[in-house]
């Protein structure tokens, strides 16, 4: 059997940057990741085709990132019944806010699980993600509640240290 993995697709190469941290954290949670650019208008046979053939493999979430019309997150779940994760990207005149009205307003029984329009997207996709593989791995979901743990941790000290300054 394939090991379950999650597919980051881009609907630009210009998107990369942004979705570094997406890979980052998937990463950190040693979940197995495949990348691939792939346009839900420029080329909607190899994106069904892809999508088609990672759900046959193994992949068990997409996440999609996109800017400007952002079809690419609804045009994925529209082939496949695995989560879908949509990340709006914050490019073009409208700094990603026509990015993120075309990923988050999906028709009903259509779902893509929208986060916020760029870098903290890309990288709460990351941590979606896990989350959802979580639920069928109690390894992954141990890690998951650790890396939440050491983040409140770390707010925890940065207040301790404000605190100090402040006497």
């Amino acid at each position: 059997m394939n090991k379950p993995f999650v597919a980051v697709l881009m609907g630009s190469d210009s998107d990369f940057p942004v979705m570094q941290s997406t890979l980052e954290i998937l990463k950190s949670f040693d979940i197995t990741v495949e990348v691939k650019v792939t346009s839900a208008h420029r080329t909607p046979a190899a994106t069904h085709q892809y999508v088609t053939d990672a759900e046959a493999r193994g992949c068990k979430v997409f996440i999609c990132a996109a800017g400007l019309a952002a079809h690419l997150a609804g045009a994925v779940a529209g082939i496949t019944t695995r989560p879908v994760i949509g990340v709006p990207i914050d490019g073009g005149p409208l700094k990603g806010l026509d990015a993120l009205l075309s990923t988050v307003q999906m028709p009903g029984g259509v779902p893509v699980a929208t986060v916020a329009i760029g870098k903290a997207g890309a990288k709460n996709a990351g941590y979606l993600a896990a989350q959802m593989l979580a639920v069928a791995d109690d390894e992954l979901a141990a890690k998951v509640r650790a890396e939440r743990q050491k983040n409140a941790e770390e707010v925890m000290a940065k207040d301790a240290a404000l605190q100090a300054q402040l006497k």
